[in-house]
């Protein structure tokens, strides 16, 4: 029960974008197209899959204070340990996408590349390191389920974002809020609509 718990609150009480606004950049400008964010978030959500759980071992049996040497705590070098992990998954995600979709790389472009610092993924993974030393990961298969949450709840506020945004095409919107504008507004709006979600407890 507490597995599932993680998992619904990773993917709704705590999702990246709603909750604390992670990821945005490629959020706000790769959610144009439906089929686009389907893509890139079905591409986060395998990078952060694979990257939270990664992260968790070197964090607990490398970075951790005694973990390689006794006396030694390497836990200074999380960020660049984490980053490094994350660039490697991700060059495997373009070579991938290049291989068995040109169509799907093409109109990704500069930003499936910018996976890499996609500040959602590095914040799942910063997440994962506070949640253990909480205790609320307290193995590598709740780092797995906290991976997939996280991911699926960036994919599903991406997918939703472009979702309104195909239907705002056809709709009267002032000149000053077109674009960027209208977007952070929905948003925002949408963010607090999540909100409804915080008092759940399986």
């Amino acid at each position: 029960m507490e597995t599932l718990n993680l998992f619904i609150r990773s993917i709704f009480i705590d999702n990246m974008v709603f909750a604390f606004f992670f990821g945005m950049c490629s959020y706000i400008a790769v959610s144009k197209s439906v089929k686009t964010a389907l893509g890139l978030g079905l591409a986060v959500t395998f990078v952060q899959t694979m990257t939270v759980p990664l992260n968790y071992l070197l964090n607990e049996y490398v970075l951790a204070p005694n973990a390689l040497v006794e006396g030694v705590d390497l836990s200074f070098l999380s960020f660049i340990v984490f980053i490094a992990v994350i660039a490697a998954f991700v060059q495997l995600v373009e070579m991938i996408v290049e291989k068995f979709s040109p169509s799907l790389y093409n109109q990704l472009g500069i930003f499936l590349p910018l996976i890499a610092v996609n500040c959602a993924i590095m914040g799942g993974s910063l997440f994962m390191q506070q949640m253990v030393g909480a205790g609320e990961i307290r193995n590598v298969g709740e780092s797995v389920v906290y991976g997939l949450g996280s991911g699926i709840g960036w994919w599903l506020a991406i997918v939703m974002m472009a979702a309104i945004r195909e239907r705002l095409a056809y709709s009267h919107i002032p000149a000053a809020l077109k674009g960027p504008g209208i977007a952070f507004i929905i948003t925002g709006l949408m963010g607090i609509a999540f909100m409804i979600f915080s008092g759940i407890q399986l």
